[in-house]
């Protein structure tokens, strides 16, 4: 069950982060938080990472269903037994779920979150891409550092 709370939580926080950037920003007004590091951009996407596959909706609509439907397989098979799998599902299941939403509701995604990497303007992501990543990189390190290891011991 907590697996599905940290879910919503970050379903929250992305759809509100959205939310304020739509109702408080021009489309590409930009906002300095950290000199030549970190602004809030206000920019839309209507592909997936980067804005490949633009304007492909029917083909997101399917493939996040199918994926949402994966994880929430995994989280119900093993999370409970297997908790930074749990934590790592459950970060994915949000930010999919978090653009699905923008998919579904607006027809694009709404990105915000703008870095410079050593002068490189990283695309513009946000929460849920954020949150996609996470779980991504903990799913990494359960399946490198921690799957099997009790069958061996």
């Amino acid at each position: 069950m907590i697996y599905y709370i940290i879910a919503l939580f970050v379903i929250i926080l992305d759809q509100v982060t959205k939310w304020l950037v739509v109702q408080n920003m021009q489309l590409g007004e930009s906002i300095k938080v950290i000199e030549g590091f970190l602004y809030i951009t206000s920019h839309r996407n209507r592909g997936a990472a980067w804005g490949i596959l633009e304007g492909q909706m029917a083909f997101f609509y399917i493939i996040t269903a199918i994926v949402i439907i994966g994880i929430i397989f995994y989280m119900n098979k093993y999370a409970k037994k297997e908790p930074l799998m749990g934590v790592a599902l459950s970060f994915m299941l949000g930010g999919a779920i978090g653009n699905f939403i923008d998919r579904l509701f607006r027809k694009e995604v709404v990105d915000f979150i703008n870095t410079f990497i050593f002068t490189y303007d990283f695309p513009i992501f946000n929460i849920a891409d954020s949150a996609l990543t996470i779980g991504v990189i903990l799913l990494f390190i359960y399946m490198l550092f921690f799957e099997g290891k009790e069958k061996k011991e």
